[in-house]
């Protein structure tokens, strides 16, 4: 966000889409608030573009020329009723009126193009999803739980189900999971690993779409600061739709295979389907090591299978390697969630091996293999 710091003019605020969702929907994810606090002069410039901005948001129609006039005479109105009641060290009215009138080539470039902006971004805007909507939507009790560190984590939900939640992203799921569904609520990135229960579907809502699963592993993509929301599956198939609650959607429900993925274009409310996603430059490049490596062994040491779990969830297990160091398993470890991978290879050793996780970190005991 530092090319912030370089704005002077209003219209540099009004196209920023980042402080329109401030502004607009309460949206402070970039931290506006903290850093206008910082300067004097940069605090009377925002509040300058907020009146604008909030003076100009009116009911969704065409725009007239009058509608743009009774908005700006309403903005300039505002500001000089609050700037006769403030004086902030010293500052005058006659500074502010010059200050603003430096503006007026660029307040009526904005004028200009006030018809299109409103109709291109408002309109959609009242379409943007957000996290907090979603949530505030169920009335279950939910449990959230934010990823402020630099590396993904590990989540474990009441079913056995496994998400990796990546940096800078949150969930909020149920503590129990109760009734004929299963449903969590994305804001940023996980990867989902779901165990199979296919009399309870499992729902992943993420801003504007719908994933719908009963077993399988796929990765949502959905920042809030993003124009686009990705679905990608690594094993078996969703269904993917918008959410009910985006305006001038046809809701109509895509079915995704492994390898396959899909985005939601925010900007015109469209799913865009990809097949093969080793054609997609930025699909290719954001897959990680959880949807590449392979879970299938045979007769492969278990020091080895360790080391394939750690590289794929980013974890660190803790295992006896000398009552372990002579052992070797056939298995196959694809989709199945972590806690179930770990359940596997604790079965097949015998022996009284058992696991015990404690966020990204994973402690085996055992006596050794049969």
């Amino acid at each position: 966000m530092q090319k912030r710091n370089t704005y002077t003019q209003i219209e540099d605020f009004l196209s920023d889409e980042s402080f329109q969702a401030w502004i607009l929907f309460k949206t402070d994810q970039d931290g506006w608030e903290e850093w206008t606090l910082e300067d004097l002069q940069r605090a009377k410039l925002v509040e300058d573009a907020r009146l604008l901005l909030l003076a100009m948001r009116v009911p969704e129609k065409e725009f007239t020329p009058s509608d743009i006039h009774r908005a700006l005479q309403n903005t300039w109105h505002k500001i000089r009723e609050k700037e006769s009641k403030k004086t902030l060290q010293g500052l005058k009215i006659n500074f502010f009126r010059k200050h603003f009138l430096s503006g007026v080539a660029a307040t009526l470039f904005v004028c200009l193009a006030s018809a299109w902006f409103y109709n291109a971004y408002f309109k959609s805007s009242n379409n943007i999803i957000t996290y907090n909507e979603l949530v505030s939507e169920d009335s279950e009790g939910l449990v959230e739980q934010t990823n402020n560190s630099g590396k993904p984590q590990i989540i474990t939900l009441s079913d056995g189900s496994s998400v990796l939640l990546q940096p800078d992203s949150k969930l909020s799921y149920p503590k129990i999971f109760v009734g004929n569904e299963r449903k969590v609520y994305l804001s940023g990135e996980g990867f989902f690993e779901i165990s199979k229960n296919p009399k309870k579907p499992f729902f992943v809502y993420a801003n504007e779409i719908v994933t719908k699963v009963v077993g399988t592993s796929f990765r949502v993509k959905a920042y809030s600061d993003m124009p686009d929301v990705e679905v990608l599956v690594r094993t078996g198939k969703v269904k993917v739709k918008s959410n009910d609650l985006v305006a001038k959607s046809d809701h109509k429900e895509i079915v995704l295979l492994p390898n396959q993925a899909l985005r939601f274009q925010r900007s015109d409310l469209k799913f865009k389907k990809i097949t093969d996603i080793t054609q997609d430059i930025a699909l290719t490049k954001s897959v990680g090591n959880i949807e590449q490596l392979s879970f299938e062994f045979n007769d492969i040491p278990v020091s080895q299978i360790f080391e394939t779990i750690e590289q794929a969830y980013l974890v660190d297990i803790d295992y006896p390697k000398n009552k372990l160091i002579d052992c070797h398993l056939t298995t196959s470890l694809s989709d199945q969630p972590l806690t179930e991978k770990l359940k596997i290879v604790c079965k097949s050793l015998g022996n009284n091996t058992n696991f015990e996780m404690n966020g990204n970190q994973i402690t085996i005991t055992s006596d050794g293999c049969n």
